[in-house]
């Protein structure tokens, strides 16, 4: 077998044991939430027998690895079960709001990557100059402040006071791509303020990093323009660890929207999932927090084989 072959077969069973374990310890957690969950539903003031009755519909009646094992049996077919709150298919409701933040991840990711590779490399390319120190302060400013003082000051500046954008990015269905983008813009630029940094950060790192070899020295020595020794000599060998870094993003963009989706009111799997925590839907809880965590292993996963397919010397340990 070819080894990129046999370390992606390796590196997938690790990530299948891995989302095994959160899927364990995403319903051992919930179990661990103080309350009963039919008391809750029901209220305070159901009796017995309707407690009773609901909790053998909902199947709480069970011993906890039995739900447990029927509740990872569902979702390995991709069936996640019904909502509590609404009675609807869990698949359908985890589809539409998917998409959604699907749509602002790459709306953002479209931004925030060709900027900070942009960023990162005339940064290396003018390292020390005004333009160098002005952009580290401003990444190193927008990595100081959370997600959720970013949003708020953006809705400030670009809501509230200047009206530029609505502060509340739901644009409802059959909305053409225009209107998407519009409304979006919002949660999009927090997203982009947020991590265009870390990527901007690593750029210049890494190619700094490789200013200081002997092969380039020799390609200064020979003429080369510092522009030339970057794009063509520094930049394919600072690769591994730019995509690495890129890819780690990307996992963020989808991952860790759910604070922007509950500023901005945006319709997305993240707030889907603080609704349903708010709501005790604990099914829609579960499949959210699997889903997340299937979609960042996967990330990571693709991001160390593109860094061993753009340096094989990965492969091997020193």
């Amino acid at each position: 077998m070819h080894p990129l072959l046999r370390m992606t077969v390796q590196r997938l069973a690790f990530g299948l044991l891995t989302l095994f374990a959160i899927s364990l310890f995403i319903f051992l957690a919930i179990e661990l939430l103080p309350g009963d969950l039919t008391e809750e539903i029901l209220s305070q003031s159901a009796t017995p027998e309707t407690v009773a009755a609901f909790r053998r519909e909902l199947g709480l009646d069970q011993p906890a690895h039995l739900r447990y094992l029927d509740w990872l049996g569902g979702a390995l077919t991709g069936d996640f079960g019904t909502s509590l709150a609404n009675g609807r298919e869990i698949g359908e409701l985890l589809a539409a709001r998917f998409g959604n933040t699907l749509f602002l991840a790459a709306y953002a990711a479209a931004i925030s990557v060709p900027l900070a590779l942009f960023l990162g490399l005339l940064a290396a390319l003018y390292r020390g100059s005004w333009f160098d120190r002005f952009v580290n302060v401003a990444t190193l400013s927008s990595i100081s402040f959370p997600e959720y003082f970013v949003a708020y000051i953006l809705l400030l500046f670009l809501s509230v006071k200047w009206g530029l954008f609505p502060s509340i990015a739901d644009f409802g269905s059959g909305a053409d791509l225009g209107t998407m983008l519009y409304r979006t813009f919002l949660p999009a630029l927090t997203l982009v303020l947020v991590v265009t940094a870390h990527m901007m950060r690593m750029t210049r790192a890494a190619i700094i990093n490789l200013l200081a070899q002997p092969y380039i020295e020799m390609a200064r020595l020979k003429g080369a323009s510092p522009a030339r020794v970057i794009l063509r000599h520094a930049l394919p060998n600072a690769l591994s660890p730019i995509i690495n870094v890129v890819a780690l993003n990307l996992a963020y963009l989808i991952t860790g929207v759910v604070i922007v989706e509950v500023v901005f009111v945006f319709p997305g799997l993240g707030q889907l999932m603080v609704d349903s925590v708010a709501k005790r839907d604990i099914p829609v809880v579960q499949a959210a927090c699997l889903i997340f965590a299937g979609i960042y292993i996967l990330l990571n996963l693709a991001a160390d084989l593109l860094a061993i397919a753009t340096n094989p010397r990965l492969m091997h340990g020193k």
